[in-house]
This record gives C-alpha cells, structure tokens and sequence, in this order.
C-alpha cells in the first residue's frame, strides 16, 4: 500500500506560479513511478505530468511542457509539481499518482494509488 497527501494548492492568478507537493509513505519510494493527473469541473481525469522510480526520466502532457516540471527528491519521499505561467484553463484539482511499478502510470484507470487532491483555481 502506499499512501499519498498532496499540498501546495490555492488560487492563482493567470500567469502566476505555484508548486504542488505531494509525500508518499508505505513502500520504497524509489521504486515506483508518480504521476500528476488533474481533473477540471465536468472532465474526466487527465494526465499532467509523470517521472520513473530514479527520478532519470519525465513526460509531460503537451498542455503544460515549457510551463510545468515534475521533479522528486527520495531522501524526502516526496515529488514535486513546479507549475509556472498558469492560465485559467489549467483549473482543477491535481491529483499525486503512484504506480505499482517503477515506470509512473499513463492512465488513471491503471494507478493504483491516489492522493486526495488539491484545488487549483487560476483566476483572469
């Protein structure tokens, strides 16, 4: 089992930044993936952001690259979402995602693990 508590949300200006936190606890934190989804008022759960056990590789939804980075530190078992230049359809609640297995998960019906969500809210 693995448990996940994100932070770091809160109502943003566009153009602003912000960064979400999220602390894992229950396995060896290095060795499974996270992922961040985020899911806007009527729309399914999207896929934002994704980084592998070691933290050597990421993937970004083509939303947010340039503007959003998806990083981990081990040694705090916690990973981390810099979101930079927010636009008002960046709005939703941001979900921390942990995997079964090293690789992060792609797709919210395969994660297994799920924080309870953050609200971001990014006002015009």
């Amino acid at each position: 089992q693995v448990q996940l508590v994100e932070s770091g949300g809160g109502l943003v200006q566009a153009g602003g930044s912000l960064r979400l936190s999220c602390v894992a606890s229950g396995r060896t934190f290095s060795s499974y993936g996270i992922a961040w989804f985020r899911q806007a008022p009527g729309k399914d759960r999207d896929f934002v952001a994704g980084i592998v056990g070691s933290g050597r590789s990421t993937d970004y939804a083509d939303s947010v690259k340039g503007r959003f980075t998806i990083s981990r530190d081990n040694a705090k078992n916690t990973v981390y979402l810099q979101m930079n230049s927010l636009k008002p359809e960046d709005t939703a609640v941001y979900y921390c995602v942990a995997s079964y297995f090293s690789n992060y998960c792609g797709r919210a019906d395969a994660c297994p693990y799920w924080g309870q969500g953050t609200q971001v809210p990014v006002s015009s």
